[in-house]
């Protein structure tokens, strides 16, 4: 079982994602597929599933696949009762289903995605024994150490495959080793054609022209060294001044249909009879594992929801800024622009430079938003943060997606920010560093200080 990638091209529009790539996958290798937000590592999934197709070169695949893609909420036994699972159940449930069918090839993009520790053990768990190929997309570096024994990394600036032996941590070493040796020999030929340009100026005319033919061949097979990754540096703006108390909870309770059912008489509940007051500029971080209804609390605490018993009062001076962890408010057919523009309701010659700022570059805004990786997305939603005063920030799960520099990017653009926030996260460093005030304890529905002893539980619970 295996697949072969021959000359193998792709683009979006006028953004090429790959050119003339060639690489194969053997039988029961474990394959990290690797690089930046964007550079078309779900893309190429889609490729070996067929689901797209290469604009040149071909794809040929011997064997059975399945995939596990990072949006698993279109998933249709879930869909009746979306509201009720969260991130973490939804992707247990699609890798539990995929595995089942024993595919002889398993195609796994962001698996880990709002897993608990609990839940990254379990997949963790399943993969150890699974005997076939796996091919895998992830940001969580710890897991990527663990699962894989080979690398394809595709770089953002040549279009190109590159392929490494050895789990995420050898890759890093090797990569950089390699980076380092390149850049030595592209430095050390540039230094040699600056010696030619200069020796010419003392020669003679038939010796010159000689020399000019010399510096030219050499000038055009010179490659260039990749240029430096452009860092994002985002500000949220000065929040709008809030009342003192911005959200308070009443006996709230909330309950979802058993299967086959209706909410009423039982059910499954997901929270009881929950008492708290949210204060101007405090820090929340809500914990707890998948299922016991983060989300749930978070979409009443906004509105989204309605509790069956209970009331949520809403001081009327809140300006929220909200980011979902699935992107529920997307319009998937519009562009990156149209869709800011909406959102905003600001006009294309503030929002273009505004993008910008995030690497929404050139023919980039016009891109459909239901295209975009998971790490783009992201950003187009932080975007659409830092672009309001909002004075109470909701976020859900805020760096799922993203790399790890985007994942800095991110945080220190939260550190600075002087409203109201409520933070899920299960990335132990990442909560650590925002330092909250408080802490929301699920499935207790306890608001407690934040002690430093919580730590462990982020990723834990």
């Amino acid at each position: 079982m295996s697949i072969r990638a021959t000359d193998l091209s792709f683009s979006y529009g006028e953004k090429p994602l790959l050119v003339e790539a060639n690489f194969r996958i053997e039988d029961g290798q474990k394959v990290g597929l690797v690089g930046e937000n964007g550079t078309g590592k779900s893309t190429l999934l889609k490729l070996f599933m067929g689901e797209i197709y290469p604009d040149e070169g071909n794809i040929q695949v011997q064997g059975s696949m399945e995939l596990v893609p990072q949006e698993v909420k279109r998933d249709p036994i879930l869909a009746s009762k979306p509201q009720s699972y969260s991130g973490g159940v939804k992707t247990k449930f699609a890798l539990a289903r995929a595995i089942l069918k024993e595919p002889d090839i398993l195609l796994l993009d962001e698996p880990t995605n709002f897993m608990d520790h609990e839940g990254k053990a379990w997949v963790m768990g399943l993969l150890a024994q699974y005997p076939k190929t796996l091919i895998l997309i992830s940001h969580d570096l710890e897991f990527m150490d663990k699962a894989i024994d080979r690398v394809i990394y595709m770089n953002k600036n040549t279009h190109k495959i590159e392929e490494y032996k050895g789990n995420y941590s050898k890759y890093l070493k090797l990569q950089k080793e390699a980076q380092q040796l390149f850049a030595k020999q592209v430095k050390g030929q540039q230094r040699y054609i600056n010696q030619l340009e200069h020796a010419i100026k003392v020669v003679g005319v038939k010796t010159r022209i000689v020399m000019q033919r010399k510096i030219a061949r050499l000038k055009a097979v010179l490659p260039e060294l990749p240029p430096e990754v452009r860092s994002i540096k985002i500000q949220l703006p000065e929040p709008v001044r809030s009342g003192e108390v911005l959200i308070t909870a009443r006996g709230i309770s909330k309950s979802f249909p058993a299967q086959g059912g209706s909410a009423l008489g039982g059910g499954n509940q997901v929270l009881n009879n929950l008492n708290f007051a949210i204060r101007r500029g405090e820090r929340i971080a809500l914990l707890g594992p998948n299922g016991v209804g983060k989300s749930t609390l978070i979409k009443l605490l906004i509105g989204e929801l309605t509790p069956d018993s209970g009331v949520v009062e809403w001081n009327p001076m809140n300006k929220l800024g909200y980011y979902s962890q699935e992107f529920d408010d997307f319009d998937m057919e519009k562009s990156v622009l149209q869709l800011f523009m909406d959102k905003c309701e600001r006009m294309e010659s503030f929002c273009r430079p505004f993008l910008g700022k995030f690497n929404f570059l050139a023919n980039k805004v016009h891109q459909k938003v239901g295209t975009l990786s998971g790490g783009e997305k992201t950003r187009l939603a932080i975007a659409m943060l830092c672009s309001t005063d909002a004075n109470l920030l909701v976020l859900d799960e805020p760096t799922t997606y993203l790399d790890v520099l985007s994942q800095r990017v991110i945080l220190d653009a939260l550190k600075a920010y002087r409203g109201t926030m409520i933070i899920v996260s299960h990335t132990e460093e990442f909560v650590n560093e925002l330092k909250p005030d408080k802490v929301f304890l699920m499935p207790e529905g306890k608001l407690d200080f934040w002690t430093l002893d919580y730590t462990e539980r982020v990723g834990e619970i």
